[in-house]
């Protein structure tokens, strides 16, 4: 599940004007965000975007992991 160019804009000018702050930001939506989605939103590697994960859990984030259809899912359940 891709999101759109349009949408990807929106989200990196929310919050920061960073990659992390994007990430955040698609974390703390309801439906959290699956690895693809944060990879498309910061033109990240894949590993990148595992390593900004566990990053931003040593600063005290709680993300939760779910499924959602066949992709695993994360979304921030409390914020540090």
């Amino acid at each position: 599940m891709a999101t759109s160019k349009a949408t990807a804009a929106k989200i990196q000018s929310a919050t920061k004007q960073t990659k992390i702050g994007a990430v955040i930001d698609l974390l703390r939506r309801k439906r959290g965000a699956t690895l693809d989605e944060i990879v498309e939103a910061t033109s990240w590697q894949p590993h990148s975007a595992r390593a900004a994960l566990t990053g931003l859990k040593k600063k005290g984030h709680i993300i939760e992991k779910t499924k959602r259809d066949d992709a695993t899912c994360y979304r921030i359940t409390r914020s540090a």
